[in-house]
């Protein structure tokens, strides 16, 4: 089930809102959340039912390692646990993620004839693996205990991030579940909730699935793009990428309000960054964070010298790459992010010393240069992209890309404002171009969701409404999020 649909804003959000309150005013806690966990279920296995075996499999496997981890054993046998914790957890991940591509590579490098598989790829195994083996990590080192199966389920399932994250820790979440105080209707939070739905909804339906059009029409055709087509498209994918995920995490923030939870932030402006590794900073936060504390420290950090810090530097990126999905692509994607993070690391003070709009420009075109090889379906297509890009002066635009920003929206106002038919009419790429003012004008100068202070006034409420009318109206072709793929 996807956010952005007709079924879940009408039909599955009221009913798990009212369901919910309703038992806690009874003062039903645990039925709560079972009632909760069941309808995270719904949510979870409405597309393909096999998903729920596959979740609920790993619940239960990773529940188990957990208790045998609580319970007073010797330091070596629950060494060994959790080794087998996290092993489980990643063949897990490797067999339905990356066994295929494995198999390919094996064909094209020996000549092999591996049969590939049918295996189904659950939505947000990455997301629900890495978080479960977060919560192994700190249940061998004590930092678990007391939490109940159904609290436990409830972590882990709980529809707004199970899907696409954010990545959330035991400690800032599952304490919520116990606090009485959010046991409560607050008025506040459904209004708090109702606007960051309304505003991530909008990011999704209104800028991401538009740019998204032109990221399609670019990508679907690469050999036919000029120099400056190529150009566009890359910003577009830039700022697809970002409205669409943080559009969704917007969403999932605002939801968690509803049910008076609050889930980790997950972007923190990111295009501002004046470095790459402030773009990190920024960027899928709670992953960046998973990465760090269950990956980087545990390989010794920056403590064991410049050479192994680098090293560790790499195998955080390449793992952050293969996360993403089983192609070279996400492998070069980040052993080039891993290097750029090195390269500044060895050029600090240099660095610093670069005028902030120089730090700002680098900064932005290499993470759009290689949001390029993360989108493309192969290194040749990201090649072929590049080979347009910098092929030369060709800076004609083709009807086709004016034509993915026509929105039906727009089309209606030119019906009802002539005046601005003819303003279309004599300068065509008009709305190309103010959708990317305004894509770089949101990203670059207004705060994010996480920077403004809620305010339940009148001006907010009209400014919700908006919002979702637009967003609803535009609802006519659901999409799913990108990330859901990851």
């Amino acid at each position: 089930m996807l956010f952005n649909s007709y079924l879940f804003v009408f039909l599955f959000l009221p009913l798990a809102a009212a369901g919910y309150h309703l038992l806690n005013r009874r003062g039903l806690w645990r039925a709560a959340n079972v009632f909760l966990v069941g309808m995270s279920l719904w949510f979870y296995g409405y597309a393909n039912p096999v998903y729920l075996l596959l979740l609920c499999g790993s619940i239960l496997v990773n529940y188990l390692f957990v208790r045998l981890l609580q319970r007073p054993a010797g330091q070596p046998a629950r060494r060994g646990l959790l080794a087998a914790g996290i092993v489980l957890n990643a063949a897990a991940l490797l067999y339905c993620k990356y066994f295929n591509f494995f198999l390919a590579n094996l064909n094209r490098v020996f000549g092999t004839s591996f049969i590939l598989q049918e295996i189904v790829l659950p939505l947000g195994i990455s997301f629900f693996t890495f978080q479960q083996i977060a919560y192994l990590v700190d249940s061998y080192r004590g930092q678990t205990q007391g939490y109940r199966f159904d609290e436990y389920v409830l972590f882990v399932s709980f529809f707004p991030k199970l899907s696409q994250g954010p990545i959330a820790l035991h400690q800032e979440l599952m304490p919520q579940f116990r606090d009485p105080a959010r046991r409560q209707l607050i008025p506040e939070n459904l209004a708090r909730g109702v606007y960051l739905f309304a505003l991530g909804l909008s990011k999704k339906v209104i800028l991401a699935d538009t740019f998204g059009r032109a990221v399609e029409y670019g990508f679907g055709d690469i050999n036919a793009l000029s120099s400056l087509e190529a150009l566009i498209v890359s910003v577009c994918y830039t700022l697809q990428l970002y409205f669409d995920f943080s559009g969704y995490c917007d969403m999932a923030l605002g939801i968690g309000c509803l049910f008076n939870f609050d889930l980790p932030q997950n972007f923190d402006s990111p295009y501002q960054a004046l470095s790459i590794p402030d773009f990190w900073n920024r960027w899928h936060m709670s992953l960046t964070r998973f990465l760090r504390t269950y990956i980087y420290f545990p390989l010794g950090g920056s403590r064991k010298g410049t050479l192994r810090t680098y090293l560790n530097i790499m195998i955080v990126f390449l793992v952050s790459g293969l996360w993403h999905g089983a192609n070279w692509t996400f492998l070069v994607w980040g052993f080039l992010h891993g290097a750029l993070n090195c390269l500044h690391r060895a050029l600090r003070k240099p660095w610093s010393r670069l005028h902030i709009v120089t730090q700002w420009l680098f900064t932005f075109f290499s993470v759009n240069l290689l949001w390029v090889i993360f989108r493309a379906d192969s290194l040749s297509d990201a090649l072929d992209f590049f080979r347009a890009m910098f092929r030369g002066a060709s800076f004609e635009i083709q009807a086709r890309l004016y034509a993915c920003f026509n929105l039906d929206e727009i089309v209606w106002l030119e019906r009802a404002l002539p005046g601005l038919k003819d303003l279309s009419l004599e300068l065509p790429g008009l709305n190309l171009w103010l959708f990317l003012f305004a894509g770089f004008f949101i990203v670059l100068n207004l705060r994010n969701s996480s920077e403004r202070k809620f305010k339940p006034t009148p001006a907010t409420a009209l400014a919700t409404a908006l919002l979702l009318f637009w967003s609803i109206i535009s609802l006519g072709s659901v999409s799913t999020f990108l990330y859901f793929g990851f």
